[in-house]
């Protein structure tokens, strides 16, 4: 029995930009902050870290870059209580070696990616035995279904939620107050075919839409670059926490890959997720199995289909559709935070085998 906080070390190899690191620091950060963990983020790519953390140097989680090769022999003094490769993100042979050399077996976990297909609870915490060493891997699931390991949410989130000042958002980033028939839609997705035509038909919508672009390296006048009724606003790239408050301000959140994906589920508004494409169209029945679980999915499939490559999005008929996505999105993130979060069960997980 550990007598006092695990110490535990996070691997996580960037592949989707600020996806991957998005989900690790965020992971990191919950248990170092909220369970007291001693946490070590091993990183290939710190950049990321760096915009989505500016501040991440002061603590709790001391961010490590992942050295190549990696240091050997490595001692098992030097390993965790708990590891978890991010992703299936493969870890140093030199550090696995030493975790078989621990008097107390590491968990060893391998945080997957989310995903709503239906397969994925039945998955979660299998074990993998490794074939050559005493060491055996478990799967961690981030899901939607009870029976996964549920969804990255801070404890202190609804506080900061009610603390959210709207109005002081919008005069810091340079925004006119909100007009009684305006829509404000938050832009952040992979590079897509389909935008031009779609900013298209906002500059011809019958109300003013006011599109902010987070990470944006436009350079457009104070007040915005307007055309038609639509009136473009680039954003510097919004570390986590901000980003959060960006959701809260808009009507409507454009997001991507998974950890905006999730964080606009809890903003409760309605959203358009962008999936990271795969080969052979496999991202597809990821974002169907999402659909057919959330309570707007058949009035959002069409245009979220189109959006993903599947024709033409058409704004007329989605934005006629807005006001009656508002409730359903708001029963989906209550229905989910009452669930246990992510971190929470990763915690109990881990605090059983490590007894």
């Amino acid at each position: 029995m550990i007598n006092k906080p695990p110490r535990c070390d996070i691997f996580c190899a960037v592949v989707d930009n600020y996806g991957d690191a998005g989900v690790c620091w965020r992971l990191a950060r919950q248990l170092a902050a909220e369970y007291g963990w001693r946490v070590r983020l091993w990183i290939d790519d710190l950049a990321p870290v760096r915009q989505l953390a500016p501040d991440h140097a002061a603590g709790p989680v001391e961010v490590r870059a992942w050295p190549t090769p990696w240091p050997a022999p490595w001692l098992a003094a030097d390993t965790a209580d708990v590891v978890i490769e991010a992703f299936a993100c493969a870890l140093p042979p030199a550090y696995i070696g030493a975790m078989a050399t621990r008097t107390r077996p590491s968990v060893w976990l391998n945080l997957e990616y989310l995903s709503a297909e239906s397969w994925v609870a039945g998955c979660h915490g299998l074990s993998s035995p490794d074939p050559r060493l005493p060491l055996v891997k478990q799967f961690f699931f981030p899901g939607f279904d009870p029976r996964t390991g549920g969804l990255l949410r801070e404890r202190n989130y609804d506080e900061r939620r009610k603390a959210f000042d709207e109005s002081a958002f919008r005069a810091e980033f340079g925004l006119p107050p909100r007009s009684t028939d305006e829509l404000t839609i938050s832009l952040f997705s992979y590079p897509n075919p389909a935008l031009p035509e779609l900013m298209r038909a906002w500059a011809a919508s019958k109300h003013p839409i006011r599109l902010l672009r987070p990470g944006s390296s436009e350079t457009v006048p104070l007040g915005g670059n307007r055309t038609g009724n639509l009136s473009a606003h680039p954003l510097p790239f919004l570390p986590q926490s901000r980003y959060d408050e960006l959701l809260w301000a808009c009507d409507l959140n454009f997001v991507r890959g998974e950890d905006s994906f999730v964080r606009a589920q809890w903003a409760a508004k309605p959203f358009v997720w962008h999936i990271y494409p795969q080969a052979d169209d496999a991202h597809m029945a990821k974002l169907d199995a999402f659909l057919a679980i959330h309570p707007a999915g058949p009035q959002l499939r069409d245009f979220w289909h189109a959006w993903n490559g599947k024709g033409t999005p058409d704004w007329a008929d989605f934005a006629a559709r807005l006001p009656g996505l508002k409730a359903p999105m708001r029963h989906w993130a209550m229905t989910l935070a009452a669930r246990p979060d992510l971190a929470s069960r990763l915690v109990q997980f881990c605090i059983e085998r490590l007894k």
